[in-house]
C-alpha cells in the first residue's frame, strides 16, 4: 500500500510505502482511538447522569421535606385551633354550669318562699322532653353550630336568672312586707278595753278623741311587737308613761304605751311577735293595760283594721 504525503510549504510530494502489517497496525490504532473515544465518552456520559441523578435526589428531598413540613405545620396550626376551640368550649361549660347552680339555688328559694311542693317544682328532676328519631334527617353538630348554641343558652340562662331574680326580690319584699306591716293583737290573751275614736275621757269624763286601742290583760303579761322594725323611744313620755315606740318601714309606726317596764332600746331590731315590754298602768291610766296606736304617714289610724284575732 502506497500513501502520498503533500507538502504545499515545500512543493513536494512523499510517498510512504506500507506494507501488511504496517495497514493493520494503523487499522488497530484507529480502533483502539476509536473505543477509547466511545469508552471516554460513556464514561463521562454516566458521571454526568449520575450527578444529574444525585442533584434531582437532592432536589427532590428538599421538596418533599419542605412539604412535610408545612403539613406539619398545617397540622400544628389545627391542632392548636382546636385546643382554643376546645378551651373556649369548657370556659362557656363552665359559665354555664355557674349560671345553671345559680337558677338552681335561686328556684330552691323560690319554691321554699312560696311554699311550692316538690311535684310542682323540683331543681333536681330534669325537666321531661323526647320525640320520635328521625335518623334520616340527623346530622352531626359542627364546632361553630355547638358554639352558637352555647351562646344562645347563654343567653337564655342569663335571663331567666334575672327574671328569677327579679320574682326572688318580689317574693322578698312581700315576704318583708307581711312581718312589717301592723298585724295582730299587742297583748296575747288580752281583751280590747277602749276603742279608736270618740269617747268619754275615763278620768275627766269629757268628749275627746281617743287616738289608739286599749287592751288590758293580767298585770305580768308580756306586750309584744305586732311587726318588725326598729325602736325609735324607750322611754317615759307626758300621758303616755313608760312608751315604746316602733318605726316599721313603709310610713308605719306603732306605739305602746303604760308599760310597767320597756324590754327594748332605742336602735334595737326587733321582730314580729318579740315581747317589747311588760303590761303596766304608768302614766295617764286608771289600771293595767296598753295604749295601742297605729300612726301611717304620719296620721294615727284606726288599729282594729291591722288586728287579727285568731
Amino acid at each position: 500500500m502506497e500513501l502520498i504525503i503533500l507538502s504545499e510549504k515545500r512543493c513536494k510530494t512523499s510517498k510512504i510505502l506500507l506494507g501488511r502489517n504496517n495497514i493493520l497496525a494503523v487499522c488497530l490504532l484507529l480502533f483502539l482511538i476509536t473505543v477509547g473515544a466511545f469508552c471516554a465518552g460513556s464514561y463521562f456520559t454516566l458521571k454526568y447522569s449520575a450527578n444529574a441523578i444525585v442533584v434531582m435526589y437532592k432536589q427532590e428531598k428538599m421538596m418533599h421535606k419542605q412539604e412535610i413540613e408545612q403539613q406539619r405545620t398545617m397540622i400544628d396550626q389545627a391542632k392548636r385551633e382546636a385546643e382554643n376551640n376546645l378551651d373556649a368550649l369548657a370556659t362557656r361549660l363552665s359559665k354555664l354550669q355557674g349560671h345553671i347552680m345559680r337558677l338552681d339555688a335561686l328556684g330552691a328559694r323560690l319554691a321554699a318562699m312560696a311554699d311550692i311542693d316538690d311535684i310542682d317544682f323540683n331543681v333536681m328532676e330534669p325537666l321531661g322532653m323526647g320525640g320520635p328519631a328521625l335518623t334520616e334527617f340527623q346530622k352531626s353538630l359542627q364546632v361553630s353550630d355547638f358554639i352558637a348554641q352555647l351562646e344562645q343558652l347563654s343567653l337564655e340562662i342569663e335571663d331567666r336568672d334575672d327574671k328569677l331574680a327579679a320574682m326572688e326580690s318580689m317574693l322578698i319584699a312581700d315576704t318583708l312586707e307581711d312581718k312589717t306591716l301592723p298585724t295582730g293583737i299587742p297583748v296575747p290573751g288580752g281583751w280590747m278595753s277602749s276603742r279608736f275614736g270618740c269617747r268619754a275621757d275615763p278620768i275627766s269624763g269629757k268628749r275627746e278623741f281617743h287616738e289608739g286601742i286599749d287592751f288590758a290583760g293580767n298585770p305580768k303579761a308580756l306586750v309584744i311587737a305586732v311587726a318588725a322594725g326598729i325602736v325609735t323611744w324607750s322611754d317615759r313620755r307626758n300621758g303616755y308613761g313608760n312608751m315604746v315606740q316602733i318605726n316599721h318601714g313603709n310610713g308605719y309606726v306603732t306605739r305602746y304605751a303604760h308599760n310597767k317596764m320597756n324590754l327594748v332600746a332605742v336602735g334595737d331590731k326587733v321582730e314580729k311577735g318579740q315581747p317589747i315590754a311588760i303590761l303596766g298602768s304608768s302614766g295617764r291610766t286608771t289600771g293595767t293595760h296598753v295604749h295601742f296606736e297605729v300612726v301611717h304617714n304620719s296620721e294615727h289610724v284606726d288599729p282594729k283594721k291591722y288586728i287579727s284575732v285568731n
